[in-house]
């Protein structure tokens, strides 16, 4: 039995999240760690919810609400959405834990004794009108790459370059409005990057084989290009407080450490609050000196996210000189946008997880997601896509398929599994397809590989319904009863295969056909014996009934969806 540790970049807790969030990290982590459960591998899924930083901030004066208010609220509102959409996380947890203060500023204080952390004056900008400083997202502007006019202090929406507030031509202060801004002199502790550079190098050289190729030329583009050392405060009041010898740093009293150094050091953190409501341990996942040797670390995140996790936090774990496990795999995707544009929670653009569960079940959306990953390019989300993926895959393949079959069966041989004879040819070319499409479903889960799982799962749906149409039980059931018996209990056989290949991908769907099929254990992977497996029912149990499974999208649906929630019908 392998050991999987597996972790999703985690979510912003301004606000609900959108479809492009949950395609790049959340959903396919997800779907891997179903995977490997079903495999019968020991599995450790974390997430949590990114706290601290101004988009916080920002949204909770939006909400009127103090920090702590809005962010717990928030963490619960995320923390629902992601179990109505599925997410099996073992645990879901929260940047501003106790255990991320402690882990954060621990590792702040060993790197500084190590000498990679060191104190300088930046220029930053100042609002007189606000009176404080305003890092990152406190300032907007025009972009100085491609002059977009509504880029952040942290980054372009536009065009992704990261940015620093006074890199904005005309910047203005997101709180006041205010244009009067300053650059001032202020103090700041920097991440040593430049001096971890080869070391980190030297890292990334070791697994890279193991890297998508989105990963690693990200990777390699911002090491070859010459890391920068990076500022790792803020001029802000929530976050986690830097400290020096476990007292609060002289002169940074009104200072924290930057998001992206607490945010990964959060999935540790996220860890220890899981072991210690489950009385379990967390340096046997973490720590290399105390178990984690024999895990496989596997990490899930939009190509924006890249960079941080193959250069920044492994810098901190590597610079500490302490054995922390470091990512084995790393899984990136490029962005799914709407209708070519981005996605975007702070402008409310697109459609969100708690919207698209009013539209319809989780399942339509993982499954459309899912096989349409963009995993080697950006993709779109249109409404008409959605709609030829939902009827085409789900409704017209896999739900024609399992649903005449159960009411055919139920009509005919009294709602009973019925009994096997012999098999015919039929059967033996579908047992051969069957071994082949589960040995190459199972490869391509191994490689992380989306788009491909699905395409041939959905072959397997098409092979279903044309072995059911070529047995033609309807027909036999008159002259051949024991042949159209055994015919359509390999068709349930079927069925059983299908929904524990397809659970990673709509698991509520699959545990609706396991139950219908009298079935209370788990979703386990299907072996590699086809017969097997497609001779494992049980014989005269009672099948139960089954609603029809996906409801088509029509026109009507489409034009709807467009007016509420925005979107553009092809012309």
């Amino acid at each position: 039995m392998k050991r999987i540790l597996i972790t999703s970049a985690l979510p912003y807790i301004n606000g609900t999240k959108h479809l492009g969030n949950l395609a790049g990290s959340m959903l396919p982590a997800d779907a891997y760690a179903r995977f490997q459960r079903a495999m019968g591998n020991e599995v450790l899924y974390i997430c949590a919810t990114d706290e601290h930083g101004t988009p916080a901030e920002i949204a909770a004066t939006k909400a009127g609400q103090d920090i702590q208010t809005f962010c717990t609220k928030q963490h619960d509102v995320q923390a629902q959405v992601g179990k109505a959409f599925g997410m099996s996380w073992n645990w879901f947890g929260r940047t501003s834990s106790s255990a991320n203060k402690y882990l954060t500023q621990h590792f702040g204080e060993v790197l500084a004794r190590k000498g990679l952390i060191e104190e300088r004056t930046d220029q930053m900008i100042f609002s007189p009108d606000d009176e404080r400083f305003l890092p990152d997202r406190y300032v907007e502007g025009n972009c100085p790459h491609c002059q977009f006019d509504s880029a952040r202090g942290d980054q372009c929406d536009n065009c992704g370059e990261l940015l620093d507030p006074v890199d904005l031509i005309n910047p203005y202060s997101v709180i006041s409005n205010a244009r009067n801004l300053e650059v001032r002199p202020t103090k700041h502790l920097h991440l040593r990057l430049s001096k971890l550079q080869e070391t980190v190098k030297i890292w990334v050289d070791e697994r890279a084989q193991n890297w998508p190729s989105l990963t690693r030329s990200i990777a390699y583009k911002h090491l070859n290009e010459g890391v920068s050392d990076r500022g790792i405060t803020r001029d802000l009041s929530w976050g986690v407080p830097v400290t020096k010898n476990g007292k609060i740093r002289e002169g940074f009293e009104a200072k924290v450490y930057y998001v992206w150094f607490d945010a990964p050091i959060g999935y540790i953190a996220a860890t220890m609050d899981w072991a210690e409501h489950h009385g379990s341990d967390w340096k046997r996942w973490w720590r290399v000196d105390q178990g984690a040797d024999d895990v496989t670390y596997v990490q899930f995140m939009g190509k924006d996210n890249v960079a941080f996790h193959t250069v920044s936090f492994p810098a901190t774990l590597l610079g500490s000189g302490e054995p922390w496990k470091t990512v084995d795999q790393l899984k990136s995707f490029n962005w799914l946008n709407w209708y070519g544009g981005k996605f975007s929670t702070s402008q409310q653009r697109g459609v969100f997880m708690d919207q698209a569960l009013k539209i319809l079940p989780a399942d339509y959306w993982r499954w459309y997601i899912l096989s349409n990953a963009p995993e080697n390019d950006d993709s779109a989300f249109t409404w008409e896509r959605f709609q030829v993926s939902v009827n085409s895959d789900l409704a017209d393949v896999l739900g024609n398929f399992v649903n005449r079959v159960f009411r055919f069966a139920h009509s005919r041989f009294d709602g009973k599994i019925p009994t096997i004879t012999s098999m015919g040819a039929l059967e033996d070319k579908l047992v051969k397809d069957l071994s082949q499409s589960i040995e190459t479903i199972t490869s391509h889960f191994e490689a992380m590989e989306y788009r491909k799982a699905t395409r041939e799962l959905r072959r397997l749906w098409v092979k279903g319904n044309e072995y059911f149409q070529s047995a033609e039980p309807w027909s036999k059931i008159k002259t051949d009863p024991q042949r159209a018996g055994t015919s359509v209990y390999i068709a349930l056989s079927l069925i059983q295969i299908i929904a524990r290949l397809s659970a990673p991908f709509v698991p509520f769907t699959s545990e609706k056909i396991f139950m219908a099929l009298g079935k209370q254990d788990k979703l386990t992977w299907p072996t590699k014996d086809a017969l097997d497996e497609i001779t494992s029912l049980q014989s005269g149990e009672n099948l139960g009934e089954l609603e029809v499974l996906f409801r088509k999208i029509c026109t009507d649906d489409i034009e709807n969806w467009s007016t509420v929630y925005g979107g553009a019908l092809s012309v």
